[in-house]
């Protein structure tokens, strides 16, 4: 969801939607790393393909979630809304 979505959702709807998507930061770092980590591993034993292409693209899938928490918490604070 953009920010445009984001910002034509009524106060209650806003609401609703950070009540579904709760930060975990230490849960996606924790994962993250993992993740890079089996990447570093993959491409120090010279094995590319789905073993190094599938924990890439989670990563960015992470980096993308946290990214649009961010958006949600900035458009709550501009409403004043908890």
């Amino acid at each position: 969801m953009d920010k445009k979505e984001l910002s034509k959702l009524t106060n209650q709807e806003l609401l609703e939607k950070a009540k579904e998507i709760r930060p975990t930061p230490v849960v996606d770092a924790t994962l993250i790393g993992i993740l890079i980590g089996i990447v570093i591993y993959s491409v120090v034993q010279n094995s590319w393909g789905l073993v190094t292409l599938v924990p890439l693209f989670l990563v960015y899938t992470l980096y993308k979630k946290s990214k649009r928490n961010k958006e949600l918490e900035k458009l709550m604070k501009e409403r004043n809304l908890k």
